[in-house]
């Protein structure tokens, strides 16, 4: 497969569109790991809860998410390999959504 480079400031934030053409919500974190010269995204997390793992860091967002953790809708793992990001406008599965792995408060 060819590499492809992508402004990542263009994606965060965008929608994340289902096979069925339903918005699961928006792309909040890219995670990479890092090797030597290299830098591979491995996964993308969506959907309200990734907003607020992001934040986690925050004294004020960890204490938000103990509190009302039950009231944020959970988001979804996705790996590298099941985003469609060939038009980085309009995000898209290319799998079933019901085979990603969910973010859920723990």
């Amino acid at each position: 497969m060819a590499a492809q480079e992508i402004n990542l400031e263009l994606l965060l934030g965008r929608k994340v569109f289902a096979l069925n053409g339903k918005s699961i919500g928006r792309l909040e974190e890219v995670c990479a790991e890092l090797s030597p010269g290299e830098c591979h995204v491995t996964e993308f997390l969506v959907g309200d809860y990734a907003m607020f793992e992001r934040l986690s860091a925050w004294t004020i967002a960890r204490s938000f998410l103990s509190l009302f953790g039950s009231l944020i809708k959970s988001g979804y793992r996705i790996p590298w390999d099941k985003l469609d990001l060939s038009d980085p406008k309009h995000l898209k599965l290319t799998c079933k959504v019901a085979v990603l792995p969910r973010l859920e408060v723990k």
